[in-house]
């Protein structure tokens, strides 16, 4: 039997403003930048403001307004213009004057050097290998062979793929893709294609003129050895003594271990900083690196056509409102996310003075929830404004997730970051004899003698996380 009944429920949606304001905040300023670029190849309604047209706007309009001031005396320019029955839906003239809310008038500084130059196309690692496979003596099938197994070389200059699978591919024996890969291995940079650390530093030792014969023996036939720095083992197998396997450990190190990575993008080693933090006479002021974001406003030809009374089917109007909305989002939600992100890191500030202030052994424990409370906005928020996102201090740059740690106590009960421990056992592997390196339980006893009471394992996650080997990868003869 069907029966009809009530059911109470509360369910949080998020409106189509707030899942765009969510996606801007947490993009960098160089993916916000490609975002905006993306929204106006699609948005015809959006289009961009330069500082000139902006200047010749303001001057029009304050012509326009000393123009019209002695017809208001004279009394006239009262009459009011009849409704139209369509323009009752939306208030056109209200949204398309409504410019203050949604656009940014901000003067943005630049520096003056950085103008839009011609650039070279930069040379990739594919390039410059396949280049010199055309010159080699190969014929036509084993340079189709050859490329191919130029496309398996991962970023680092690795084979990623199994030369019998390769054999496979092209229906031929194993040997004969070895034969052409050993062509390879002697292309610039020496040792691309290799398959492991052990055969690349072995090519660049082949390769060399003189051969070194102690540093191919020890790579060749000592290998673990050489890993895990068995110094004594290597003599005693090589028959050589300490200082020359000395002698021969520095060599070894100044060998390529990854050939590839010479020809890595510039630009993917450089951070832009999204905030500039600068040092006032008043305190210190949070500036957004945003002065290469494009300002946007809604194309002119759109407002008049709205504006006009001309005959416009209905299909036409609902898509020019639906884009003049979406048009509208975005830049509010571009400045709300400059207001946003400008008011998180003034909090920050100001609860990192003293960092700001005298460095870095000055870090206070923080956490979200600190920040999400004095600026009344959610933890989900603040987190999605401090990922990804870096600020320039007087001290470096650092990703503002950095100002984020973990309190711990000292035996005089005081709270510190953890970060302040972790310098602490930078500062002491730097320190330490590189004969005799200290071990994880040594630390840990030297910290609890300065007041900081952390254990052995404690001091093994915070070096591994820091990526500094253990003691006996960090001993030197």
């Amino acid at each position: 039997m069907i029966q009809i009944s009530q059911r109470l429920s509360l369910q949080q949606k998020q409106s189509p403003q707030q899942v765009l304001l969510s996606t801007l905040l947490q993009l960098p300023v160089l993916r916000l930048e490609q975002r905006i670029k993306q929204e106006l190849e699609i948005n015809p309604l959006l289009e961009l403001e330069s500082d000139q047209e902006e200047e010749l706007e303001q001057a029009e309009e304050s012509e326009a307004e000393m123009e019209e001031e002695p017809e208001k005396e004279d009394g006239e320019g009262d009459d009011e213009p009849k409704e139209d029955p369509e323009e009752k839906e939306v208030d056109w003239d209200a949204i398309l004057n409504d410019e203050d809310n949604y656009e940014i008038k901000q003067p943005r500084e630049h520096p003056d050097d950085d103008i839009d130059r011609p650039e070279p196309a930069p040379v990739t690692l594919m390039d410059h290998l396949i280049e010199q496979l055309h010159l080699t003596p190969l014929d036509d099938s084993e340079k189709e062979i050859g490329e191919y197994i130029l496309w398996c070389i991962d970023d680092a200059g690795y084979l990623a793929s199994d030369v019998a699978a390769i054999a496979d591919q092209f229906q031929t024996q194993p040997g004969h893709i070895e034969e052409i890969l050993k062509v390879i291995h002697r292309f610039d940079p020496l040792g691309i294609g290799a398959r492991n650390l052990q055969e690349c530093l072995l090519i660049q030792l082949d390769n060399e003129s003189p051969q070194d014969e102690n540093a191919i023996r020890m790579v060749r036939d000592c290998f673990e050895d050489f890993t895990n720095k068995r110094f004594e083992k290597i003599a005693r197998r090589l028959e050589i003594d300490l200082e020359e396997v000395k002698r021969v450990m520095q060599h070894v190190s100044r060998l390529n271990p990854k050939p590839g990575e010479s020809y890595m993008p510039e630009a993917a080693n450089i951070i832009v900083p999204d905030l500039l933090v600068e040092r006032t006479e008043k305190g210190f002021q949070v500036i957004l690196n945003d002065w290469n974001i494009p300002r946007l406003r809604i194309n002119e030809s759109y407002k008049q056509l709205l504006r006009s009374k001309d005959n416009i089917n209905r299909e036409t109007r609902d898509y020019i409102r639906q884009r003049l909305e979406s048009a509208r989002w975005l830049i509010n939600s571009i400045y709300q996310r400059r207001s946003t992100i400008i008011r998180v890191m003034e909090s920050i500030v100001k609860h990192q003075i003293d960092f700001f202030e005298k460095g870095k052994e000055f870090l206070k424990p923080l956490i979200l929830k600190n920040i999400a409370d004095d600026v009344h906005l959610d933890i989900s928020t603040v987190s999605r404004v401090t990922s990804g996102k870096y600020v320039q201090t007087e001290y470096g740059v650092f990703e503002l997730k950095y100002f984020f740690s973990e309190r711990m106590e000292t035996a005089d009960g005081d709270e510190v970051s953890n970060k302040l421990i972790k310098e602490k056992i930078r500062q002491i592997i730097e320190k330490e004899n590189p004969k005799k390196p200290l071990n994880d339980q040594t630390i840990s006893a030297m910290l609890s003698q300065d007041g900081f009471i952390v254990a052995r394992r404690t001091v093994a996650k915070y070096r591994e996380q820091m990526r500094l080997p253990v003691a006996r990868l960090r001993r030197q003869i």
